[in-house]
């Protein structure tokens, strides 16, 4: 078997640029604009020193350059700290347990599109034809992680945050994969380089507006005419209901009940120290970072400029410019940095939840508003080629059906939720 070293060299130098050149300058320097963001929202300074030590080598002063060498030094910290492991452990989980989280999130980032092309070579790692569904099935494995934290600790706290966080992250994602089937439907793709350029072509997904011939184009016309504006409904149903459940997925707030402090010490990672901490707080934000990226790609256009600017920067022939990647590149990480503050804004504006309500949004609402909305959307995109039959009786017995259906899995969703309150409020009158 013949082994193609050219195609090895450029994948191990597309492995090494997105994941060790950008995604994790961005992890560090995302826990450096949190600290700072939260600093302004609570009128105080956060850390605004830590620079070139320059006092160090005998000069008078050193260059502080706002803190932004702060993510430096705290990685210093944690690779000088004291790795302890506690006696009482089952030390072959523990250790392994911070890999196992740290090591998913970044798995994930090999089949997200950074760009369109750059001395034409696709900027991604992996072009695959599944990439929502890879993405899905390695982010679900990072369960595992936190689970054997919290069991292998040997702690009463830990092992409640490794139970809330797998009870919390299966719920979120069936919500989270039911959201994204209106979004399939519409491109008929999975392949995640393909989702990008139609919304290159036909406008962002829920920005679906091009300028061609001196006008905006609107691109969910294909989908009927202006029956197809209507699919912004289900659409913004989906990316309300993704969004929200990226949130639990990442155990970010106000979804962080796997390791709420004012109840469970530091969760599932309390017995941890030095960099088998840190591989659980980088982690957390490389999911993060990788929901925002998938966010981006799916709703807002991925590295595409939008509105119709992306046609300025390809030759005649179609092909891209030798500097389009750089700009798409630009683009697309503009996007996820305004996605990541959106994060770290919820985080410190947004109360924590209880964890019967947690589970209660995830159960209760998100799962049925998601298989109402594949309904909808369903509908909605088969409605035009169906009246264009004569099928008209059939359109409105599809949309009673699903308002029937809609009726019925509220009521349901309701009775079993009284039903549980009933249960537990009899618990604590018997205790």
């Amino acid at each position: 078997m013949d082994i193609d070293l050219t195609f090895i060299l450029i994948t191990l130098a597309k492995i090494i640029g997105f994941t060790f050149v950008l995604t994790l300058p961005i992890i560090a320097y995302s826990v450096y604009a949190e600290r700072r963001f939260s600093a302004v929202i609570q009128d105080r300074v956060g850390p605004n020193r830590t620079g070139i030590p320059l006092t160090l080598f005998g000069f008078k002063k050193d260059i502080p350059l706002q803190g932004l060498l702060q993510p430096l030094a705290d990685g210093l910290k944690f690779i000088l700290k004291e790795d302890f492991v506690p006696a009482h452990v089952n030390k072959f989980f523990f250790w392994i347990a911070p890999a196992l989280t740290m090591v998913p999130a970044l798995l994930t980032l090999g089949v997200i599109p950074f760009g369109s092309e750059l001395f034409g070579e696709k900027l991604v790692i992996a072009d695959l034809s599944v990439g929502p569904l890879f993405i899905f099935a390695i982010a679900s494995l990072s369960v595992y992680g936190i689970t054997f934290a919290g069991w292998a600790s040997n702690n009463k706290y830990s092992f409640f945050g490794g139970v809330r966080s797998c009870a919390q992250m299966i719920s979120y994602e069936i919500a989270l994969g039911l959201s994204i089937i209106p979004v399939l439907m519409i491109f008929g793709e999975l392949n995640l380089t393909k989702i990008v350029e139609w919304q290159a072509n036909n406008g962002w997904l829920l920005l679906p507006f091009t300028w061609e011939n001196g006008a905006f184009q609107f691109g969910l016309y294909e989908f009927g005419g202006a029956f197809g504006a209507f699919l912004l409904i289900p659409l913004v149903i989906s990316f309300f209901i993704f969004t929200i459940s990226i949130f639990a997925e990442t155990n970010r707030m106000p979804f962080d009940l796997p390791e709420c402090e004012t109840e469970l010490v530091g969760g599932y990672h309390t017995e941890y120290s030095s960099m088998k901490f840190a591989l659980f707080f980088l982690g957390e934000y490389a999911a993060m970072i990788v929901g925002s990226a998938l966010i981006v790609t799916l709703f807002f256009g991925g590295w595409s400029l939008g509105f119709g600017l992306d046609e300025l920067l390809k030759n005649p022939d179609g092909s891209w410019v030798a500097y389009a990647g750089l700009i798409h590149l630009g683009a697309f990480l503009t996007k996820v940095v305004a996605f990541i503050l959106f994060f770290i804004l919820v985080r410190w504006t947004v109360p924590r939840f209880r964890y019967d309500q947690l589970m209660k949004l995830g159960w209760v609402v998100f799962f049925e508003l998601a298989l109402i909305n594949i309904l909808v959307a369903a509908l909605i995109i088969a409605a035009p080629s169906m009246l264009e039959r004569g099928e008209g009786v059939a359109v409105a017995a599809l949309a009673a059906g699903i308002v029937i259906f809609s009726v019925v899995m509220v009521m349901i969703a309701k009775s079993l939720d009284k039903k549980t309150e009933s249960r537990i409020k009899n618990q604590e009158l018997a205790n």
